[in-house]
């Protein structure tokens, strides 16, 4: 039996689309403790952006 409407991922690391609701959540001075606390855990799975010059 196969799932539909998505794929798991299971590397360790957040897509960027989750990182960038994460970092919003975080800039939001009405987001709770723990919703930040949660933002935060996601940003530390993210993956390193490479800068631009």
């Amino acid at each position: 039996m196969s799932k539909k409407g998505g794929s798991t991922n299971n590397s360790g690391q957040s897509t960027p689309k989750v990182a960038t609701l994460a970092s919003k959540v975080l800039q939001n001075p009405n987001s709770s403790k723990v919703s930040k606390t949660l933002a935060a855990s996601v940003l530390s799975q993210a993956p390193n952006k490479p800068k631009g010059k």
